[in-house]
Formats: structure tokens, sequence, C-alpha cells
């Protein structure tokens, strides 16, 4: 399990090659994060040919992405319960869930909570449909100023450690 996600997030920096490669303008003009995250989801799809790539999804197959009770409150709707992730790698119609990507700038001053709170809900094996993993990125105008894998329902220490020290390979971080 360890290897097939490590494969899966391999695909991640190599995706974010590309994206800094080739969104500077983006980068350089300080756009808001929802612009970020179309633009590295279009960069995702050629990495994971036979999935789907979408942002701001939130349903599990006919359901709702939604918190488990007594969950902090998302403003994304009109009960406060619905989940819109920045970017799943997933199936529509089946339902399979392979990555939840939750993207930052660098310069949000926004506490983070939230989304390691959704990321944590996301991958967590005891809801319907799991991800397999769940990524935090914080992306800075340069390189990833941070990272965090999630699996499990938890922060992932040893994963989040291997992806750090990818993407310094990489010449990212």
């Amino acid at each position: 399990m360890l290897a097939a996600v490590q494969a899966e997030l391999d695909k991640v920096v190599h995706t974010l090659g590309d994206f800094y490669a080739r969104e500077t303008h983006l980068l350089d003009q300080d756009l808001g994060e929802r612009a970020l995250t179309h633009r590295l989801a279009v960069h995702l799809e050629s990495r994971f040919p036979g999935w789907d790539v979408d942002c701001d999804y939130n349903r599990l197959g006919e359901r709702r992405l939604r918190l488990p009770k007594a969950s902090i409150i998302s403003t994304d709707d009109d009960s406060g319960k619905s989940v819109f992730p920045d970017i799943i790698v997933h199936r529509r119609t089946v339902p399979e869930n392979l990555l939840a990507i939750e993207l930052r700038k660098a310069t949000n001053h926004q506490p983070p909570e939230h989304d390691r709170h959704k990321l944590r809900a996301m991958t967590d094996p005891l809801l319907w449909y799991a991800f397999r993993a769940g990524v935090m990125l914080t992306l800075a105008r340069k390189n990833v100023a941070a990272s965090e894998v999630y699996a499990g329902g938890v922060v992932d220490a040893p994963l989040s450690s291997w992806l750090f020290g990818r993407l310094a390979e990489a010449g990212l971080s």
C-alpha cells in the first residue's frame, strides 16, 4: 500500500514541476487560489489517465460529500456541512476515490485547520468511499512552501517526510 501511494504522490510531484514551469504568470500576478487550483487540476489530468480530476466536486456517487456530525462548520452550503475539496482524483460513477488535494497559497493567513479537518475526514477509512490519500500543498511563488500527506484519517508522518524529500529532489521545496 505504501509503495502504491508513493507512486501516486510521485505523479503529483511531477505535476507540480509542470505547473511551476508553465504557470509562472499566475504565480507572479498573485492570482487567487481557485485559479491556481484549476490550473493544477488541468496538469494533473494527463498524469492520471483513466481517472477523473475535478475541482470543488462534492459527491460520492449520488450522495453529497459531507463532514461527519459534530464537525467544524463549512460555509460552502446552506446546511454548513457539505465538503468541496479543492481537487480530487476519482472515478465519478463507481465511486472510487484516489486523492484529495487541498491547496493553499503561502500568503493565505487563514488558519489551515479547516483544510486539515477536511483531509482527515476524507481519508478516514470508517467513512464510506474514503480517499486513499489526501495532500495539503502550500504554494509559494517559486516553490512548494509546505506539504502534508493524510492517510487513514490522520497525518501520515512517513509519507509526509517522503513527499517533502521528493519535492526537494525535484527542486520544488
